[in-house]
């Protein structure tokens, strides 16, 4: 069975992005070899990447043109992987490997069932919010960048539920972030 894990970064006040769209520029504070190494083994350890539609967007913009600044191995992970944009009025998707799905639900459940690296949810915070309430994730991955932004789109979305956390692993870079693995804990 497949994992199907989250990954973002994050500000310590639990900002996933800025008060605008694509506002990361915090991202910047804790970029370096660490967290590029860090990346390029997700590239390793995963062969699915699944994005809301916002998300799609942004990444879909960016990586087909991206420098080297992130790195090659990276660039060529990012555009080769196979890719589902979730959303309810895309029709295609234009990024390589791509296909569009209108229910993740029943689509995720379908493909954890199967053999396969894990699966990771990258950004997409409202897509990985529901299926956190549906019991979707199996695991949580954060690096906490050293920030108080002040404003913005928080990660974890406000409700009226719990869910509690198991830590697996945390790791501090030298720049300061902290990645923190967690599972969730099933009742």
């Amino acid at each position: 069975m497949r994992k199907l894990i989250v990954w973002n970064l994050m500000t310590l006040d639990g900002y996933f992005e800025g008060t605008k769209p694509w506002d990361i520029d915090f991202h910047t504070l804790v970029w370096g070899p660490e967290l590029q190494q860090y990346s390029e083994r997700l590239g390793e350890e995963g062969d699915l990447l699944v994005f809301g539609r916002k998300t799609y967007e942004g990444m879909a913009a960016y990586w087909p043109t991206a420098t080297d600044e992130e790195g090659e191995k990276i660039r060529t992970y990012m555009n080769g992987i196979a890719k589902i944009a979730v959303s309810r009025s895309m029709t295609t998707a234009d990024w390589n490997n791509t296909r569009v799905v209108s229910e993740p639900v029943s689509e995720l459940k379908k493909l954890k069932a199967e053999t396969g690296k894990s699966i990771f949810i990258f950004g997409s915070a409202e897509l990985a919010d529901s299926l956190l309430k549906e019991g979707l994730v199996d695991e949580i991955r954060m690096c906490l960048v050293p920030v108080i932004l002040g404003g913005g789109n928080p990660h974890f979305k406000p409700g009226d539920w719990q869910l509690p956390l198991r830590l697996l692993d945390s790791t501090t870079t030298k720049n300061g972030a902290v990645i923190l693995r967690y599972e969730p804990v099933q009742a």
